[in-house]
C-alpha cells in the first residue's frame, strides 16, 4: 500500500482535493475530522481537554471555537492542547492505515494540515501538496466569518510558505481558478501511484526490533 501526505496552506483548496480522491475510490484519512471528533462529547480527547482548559467547556462539551480563541498566539496554551490531542489523532490514523491495508487497497491519502510543520513527510511515501496563487488565498480566507488580515497574517507565520510546501512535494495540485486543471492533476496522481509499492506503512508496523544488552553495550 502506497501512503500519499495531502497537504496546503490555508484557504489553498485542501478539503476540495481530499473529496475529489474519495470520488475516486481513494480512502482519505482526515486530520481535522479526528481533531474534532476526539472533542466532541464522549471523545478520548474532550476529558483531559476540559480539566486542561477549564474556560472551554459549554454545558459538558468543548467550545471549539473558544478553545481555538484561546490557544491561537499563546505557545503554551498549544503547546499543552497538542501534547494532549497529537498522540490519540495518530492513534487514529495508524487504525484507518490499518483496516485500509487489510482491505488491500493499493493507495491511501492523509489529509493532514501541518504536515511539514510536524515532520509528518516521515510517515508518508510521497507529498500532494494543494496550492493557489496568494491573492485567491486571501480572498477565500476573508470570507470566513472571524477571519481578518491580521488573524490571517498569523496563521501564515504558523505555517511554511506555499513556495516552500511546493519545493518539497512530490506532486502539486493547482487548484486556482480552474478546477478541471485540479481534477485532472488529482487523477494522475492517482494513475501513478495505484500499484506502486510503498514502504511507509510497512516502516510504521514494523518498529526496528529492541537492541539486546551486548547490542547496547558494545
Amino acid at each position: 500500500m502506497f501512503v500519499l501526505g495531502l497537504t496546503g496552506s490555508i484557504a489553498m483548496g485542501k478539503s476540495t482535493a481530499a473529496k475529489a480522491f474519495r470520488a475516486l475510490g481513494v480512502p482519505v484519512f482526515d486530520a481535522d475530522a479526528a481533531v474534532h471528533g476526539l472533542l466532541e462529547p464522549g471523545g478520548a480527547a474532550a476529558g483531559a481537554v476540559a480539566e486542561a482548559f477549564p474556560e472551554c467547556r459549554t454545558d459538558g462539551a468543548i467550545d471549539r471555537q473558544k478553545l481555538g480563541r484561546l490557544v491561537f498566539g499563546d505557545g503554551a496554551a498549544l503547546a499543552r492542547l497538542e501534547a494532549i490531542v497529537h498522540p490519540l489523532v495518530r492513534d487514529a490514523e495508524r487504525r484507518f492505515l490499518a483496516q485500509t491495508a487489510t482491505a488491500r487497497r493499493p493507495l491511501a491519502v492523509l489529509d493532514i494540515p501541518l504536515l511539514f510543520e510536524t515532520g509528518a513527510e516521515r510517515r508518508v511515501d510521497a507529498v500532494a501538496v494543494v496550492s493557489a496563487p496568494a491573492f485567491l488565498q486571501r480572498q477565500r480566507v476573508l470570507r470566513r466569518a472571524g477571519m481578518s488580515g491580521a488573524r490571517l497574517a498569523a496563521i501564515r507565520a504558523r505555517q511554511l510558505p506555499d513556495r516552500d510546501k511546493r519545493r518539497r512535494a512530490d506532486f502539486v495540485i493547482p487548484t486556482g481558478l480552474d478546477r478541471r486543471r485540479a481534477l485532472s492533476a488529482i487523477a494522475a496522481i492517482v494513475d501513478a501511484l495505484c500499484g506502486r509499492p510503498g514502504r511507509a506503512w510497512q516502516t510504521a508496523r514494523c518498529p526496528p526490533p529492541a537492541l539486546g544488552r551486548a547490542e547496547r553495550s558494545g
